[in-house]
């Protein structure tokens, strides 16, 4: 019966793929390439609205940015389909704004058969954009300008500080102007870590709810949300406003699997911790 109800499923995410229309995805994909262009050649100086012939100094950030969340979903998609998880192709969300994009994001379609599945899903994608995004700064970083009076300091993270120290062989000291690829690789170490909160339905939520089980997970989210906004009012409103939008997006329920009551391996297990280490690491300063 288990098998047969395997094949069942893998056969209706077969279907929900063959079924699929991807303009709607080429034509996000399409328009995200533009904004994230123009927002390139923005960060150059350059207003592609006045000189569009200028628009080639925008790909740079456009194409390694693209590239970098691209990875990200594709991680997710081929893992769900592995998985006989049905699931969309990705869409971009293109935004004419300083980025070009609020990122990307597939669907998942149907019931989920068990945690394991949800976790493998899940973890697939925040650590392929984590490759992708640390190849970028290894690229990127040895082409930074230092001693600049404005810029990222890469002492704001220990992750991206040790990435800056192994890259260019400096200690991760003052700010740093980010070339166009670096700077799409410091973006991608944010989408990551913005991914592995472990509230509702972000990948980190995906993945507390497969390590916890339904009501660990919903109380770790709330008490997420719950930090976040005392913090906005004690500390930063940027946190208040990242409260809001987590709320709002991502919930802090989470829909079951099929099977609720089979738990996690060890292997995923520590999987899970790792990865939540791996969170702190973007997020924690380094130590002066």
């Amino acid at each position: 019966m288990a098998d047969e109800h395997k094949l069942e499923m893998d056969a209706a995410a077969a279907r929900d793929v063959a079924g699929e229309r991807p303009l709607w995805n080429v034509v996000l994909l399409v328009a995200t390439l533009l904004t994230t262009t123009w927002a390139g050649a923005f960060h150059r100086g350059v207003n592609l609205l006045r000189e569009p012939d200028r628009w080639a100094i925008g790909l740079p950030y456009a194409v390694a940015l693209l590239t970098i969340l691209g990875i990200h979903e594709m991680g997710h998609y081929l893992v769900a389909r592995r998985r006989g998880v049905g699931v969309s192709l990705p869409y971009f969300i293109p935004i004419p704004s300083y980025l070009g994009t609020f990122g990307a994001f597939i669907r998942m379609r149907g019931v989920v058969r068990d945690r394991a599945a949800y976790f493998d899903v899940a973890i697939a994608g925040p650590w392929a954009g984590l490759v992708a995004a640390v190849i970028a700064l290894f690229i990127g970083l040895p082409g930074s300008v230092t001693g600049t009076a404005h810029g990222m300091a890469p002492s704001s993270s220990v992750l991206f500080a040790g990435i800056y120290r192994l890259a260019t062989g400096a200690a991760p000291t003052g700010p740093v102007q980010l070339g166009a690829v670096a700077f799409a690789g410091w973006l991608g170490l944010v989408v990551t870590a913005l991914n592995l909160i472990p509230v509702g339905q972000l990948d980190g939520g995906h993945i507390a709810y497969a390590l916890l089980g339904h009501r660990g997970a919903a109380t770790l989210g709330k008490g997420i949300v719950g930090l976040l906004l005392v913090g906005g009012v004690l500390y930063s409103p940027h946190l208040l406003t990242w409260a809001l939008l987590i709320w709002f997006f991502a919930g802090v329920g989470h829909p079951p699997a099929q099977d609720e009551l089979t738990g996690l391996s060890g292997g995923r297990k520590l999987l899970a911790y790792v990865t939540f280490a791996l969170l702190l690491a973007i997020v924690v300063p380094w130590p002066r």
